[in-house]
């Protein structure tokens, strides 16, 4: 199997414009995932997918490939899935012994050996492998904010749902215990789909299940595409309110010293 990371990145987000190129410790934030991901091993490549004349040029001045796609891209997989066949080229390798591992831009702390372990997964679970994503077990003070996207996981590891809300729900218990009883899965926000996969993106039926809960992996499930979970120690932070930009700067100042 080859490896390539994409990093889908847009200036226009909904809740935060702008926020990928918002300042976190004297970089743009999106240049501290391509970095990170450059850190990982296994890729072949790591290249951006983006909309934006100004980020693909912002780029190339950081030592990036880019690769522009359509504004009408309504998700990162979507916008991946628009420009699978040259990733598939950068990886030197067919669709189906490429695996594009899809890193949103909006997470400046992403682990570069979480990048390697899901490669790794990948190699360790054989070619019949569609999609895998990694999970977190959750601490109490995540299980009811909207922010954090939750995962439900089969008792062999597949994913059953993921959404903003608390899942599951624990009937009969104060919310503010659930953890206590049940565990909460939260998703770290990467996905590594073999490429044979996502170019079939565009072909899946329209999903209401992404619609009302705006989380793209949900049109695989529903499409019967199955999503394999593995864990991995703590979570990766993902900035999508100004609340998150806030937190990220901290821990950047923190890590500067």
């Amino acid at each position: 199997m080859r490896f390539v990371v994409a990093v889908p990145a847009r200036l226009e987000s909904s809740r935060l414009p702008g926020k990928v190129m918002a300042d976190i410790g004297g970089r743009p934030m999106l240049r501290r995932v391509l970095e990170r991901c450059r850190q990982a091993r296994r890729p072949e490549a790591v290249v951006l997918c983006t909309d934006s004349d100004e980020l693909i040029a912002a780029a190339a001045d950081w030592g990036f490939e880019a690769l522009a796609t359509s504004p009408a891209c309504a998700s990162g997989s979507e916008r991946i899935a628009s420009v699978v066949e040259p990733i598939v080229a950068l990886a030197g390798a067919t669709a189906g012994e490429t695996v594009i591992l899809n890193v949103q831009g909006d997470q400046p702390f992403i682990d570069p050996q979480a990048i390697d372990a899901m490669a790794a997964e990948f190699e360790r679970r054989g070619p019949a492998t569609e999609v895998l994503t990694p999970v977190y077990r959750m601490g109490a003070d995540k299980v009811h904010n909207p922010n954090v996207v939750k995962t439900l996981v089969s008792a062999d590891g597949r994913a059953l749902y993921f959404s903003r809300s608390a899942i599951p729900h624990v009937r009969g218990v104060d919310p503010a215990e659930w953890h206590a009883h049940a565990p909460f899965w939260g998703h770290v926000g990467i996905y590594g789909y073999r490429a044979d996969v996502l170019a079939r993106w565009n072909d899946l039926p329209h999903s209401p299940l992404e619609e009302i809960e705006k989380l793209e992996q949900l049109r695989l499930l529903e499409a019967g595409i199955g999503i394999g979970t593995f864990t991995v120690e703590g979570e990766s932070l993902s900035v999508d309110t100004a609340e998150q930009l806030a937190q990220a700067r901290t821990i950047a100042a923190a890590e500067a010293g």
